[in-house]
């Protein structure tokens, strides 16, 4: 009698369990797709605005992610599926990278990299690593870690930069979606006196995922990406870009977007004093690499804009992202919207997503990289007024 109670109380807990499932999968279903996710990535057939094509400057890489250009010219990516840094150099300038060369191997699921006074930092999801080529023969004979004890879990991306006044920062996200964070640290950007870290303080919070960093051309100012929450429907929260002040709070958990009380966790003061964006963008479009045009190949209107890589929905029931977009500015105030500029990674009509944008980098002979985390690619886009 007992066994057949105890069968009997199995197959109710499993009943039990199936039916709550599916009313979770009923409840999110119409706000989730996942084809960012599925399948491998491919070389995409991108589409630019007249004058400008791309071209495949690296391929073969493994979910690439932030890039930038080194003081000797080469652009270095933070290949973070291979754990490493590697260099592309292009000796002959014919828009493609000769070989893909190890600068530091061994790395954990290397994000961010910058170059400051000598020296690679790399942000990671434990800290940052500092990375030197003294004999200058591209392979780092010096690592010196940092920072070993950032929170781990949740989001898990380190970006590392530095202010005009030598201080250095660092992103932190969130463990969640929406909650109070127990670790200060989290859903914040860091900074510390120097290049050796000392003295960590909070520079900003309530930053849910601020996982692009940029400092403005002309102002110095620090500039953010920042990835809003899921789970409030297909257009809510807007996805924004802040300009970063020390001392200031963005909002998370309570308020998003300077003026969305969140329904969750806020109430009727929640955005007293919060501050608001420069620019918000299309819900669950997951902005992440952002660069301003500094260089002097593209056309004059397009000096000083900023262009931001999406890299992609999920929590979205048709998708949305996979591009690249400009946002025109005037100085540092935004001309107009963000508008489209590289896109095709997405194919609505086949359901397939073949890359997903993450870093972008301006280079020295004025074209605009793009890694693509998905398809191992990056991208160069140039413009011949053809």
């Amino acid at each position: 009698m007992r066994k057949r109670t105890l069968f009997y109380g199995f197959i109710v807990f499993v009943i039990t369990i199936a039916i709550a499932g599916l009313l979770v999968y009923r409840h999110f279903n119409r706000q989730v797709n996942l084809i960012g996710q599925m399948g491998s990535g491919s070389v995409a057939a991108l589409q630019v605005p007249p004058g400008f094509q791309v071209t495949i400057f690296a391929e073969g890489l493994s979910g690439p992610r932030f890039i930038a250009f080194g003081p000797d010219g080469n652009l270095y990516v933070a290949d973070r599926g291979n754990g490493r840094i590697a260099i592309l150099p292009d000796a002959n300038q014919d828009g493609q990278a000769d070989t893909i060369q190890t600068f530091a191997a061994d790395l954990g699921s290397p994000h961010s990299l910058v170059f400051h006074e000598g020296a690679w930092y790399v942000g990671v999801p434990s800290g940052i690593i500092r990375l030197e080529d003294s004999d200058g023969d591209g392979t780092a004979d010096s690592r010196t870690t940092l920072i070993d004890d950032y929170p781990s879990g949740g989001h898990n991306t380190r970006t590392v930069l530095f202010l005009p006044d030598g201080r250095m920062v660092v992103s932190v996200g969130s463990s969640c979606n929406i909650c109070v964070e127990d670790d200060p640290r989290r859903a914040a950007v860091l900074v510390y006196d120097n290049a050796h870290a000392d003295n960590e303080q909070i520079f900003a919070t309530g930053l849910r995922n601020a996982v692009g960093l940029a400092l403005h051309p002309q102002t110095g100012e620090l500039w953010a990406t920042n990835n809003g929450r899921d789970l409030l429907g297909d257009d809510l929260p807007p996805e924004t870009i802040y300009v970063v002040r020390e001392g200031e709070n963005y909002g998370w958990p309570f308020c998003h977007s300077g003026d969305i009380i969140d329904p969750d966790m806020g109430n009727q003061s929640s955005c007293d004093g919060v501050t608001a964006p420069v620019v918000e963008m299309q819900a669950h479009s997951a902005p992440l690499g952002l660069a301003f045009y500094t260089g002097d190949q593209f056309p004059a209107e397009y000096e000083g804009d900023l262009f931001v890589a999406f890299h992609g929905s999920w929590n979205r029931s048709v998708p949305t992202g996979y591009k690249v977009v400009r946002i025109p500015l005037n100085g540092s105030e935004p001309a107009g919207p963000a508008e489209d500029f590289a896109t095709g990674w997405l194919d609505l009509d086949a359901n397939v997503v073949n890359g997903r944008p993450v870093g972008l980098a301006v280079g020295p002979d004025g074209a605009l990289y793009v890694s693509d985390d998905k398809g191992g690619i990056i991208y160069r886009i140039s413009y011949t007024g053809n």
